[in-house]
């Protein structure tokens, strides 16, 4: 897990905690975690990699950008229909 200034929405892990502690004795800036937007992200994450399931999206064989949109609108509206 990955750990960044403000408003990150990856939660911080356990040892960066110890070592921040250790540096500071009041444990320094911890970073921010907003369990709203991990929330979201992971929801956005997951069709993604629904979309990615579709080897013409996946591996982008479509050269042309509106073919390609095509293409991912096709693999979504099946993703759709299948739910």
């Amino acid at each position: 897990m990955r750990t960044a200034a403000s408003g990150t929405p990856i939660p911080e892990e356990t040892d960066s905690q110890a070592a921040r502690l250790c540096k500071v004795s009041r444990g320094g800036r911890p970073p921010g975690f907003d369990e709203e937007r991990h929330r979201k992200r992971n929801t956005v994450e997951r069709a993604i990699n629904k979309l990615k399931q579709s080897h013409a999206v996946a591996r982008r064989y479509d050269k042309r950008g509106y073919v390609f949109l095509g293409t991912a609108t096709a693999a979504a509206l099946a993703i759709w229909l299948r739910s």
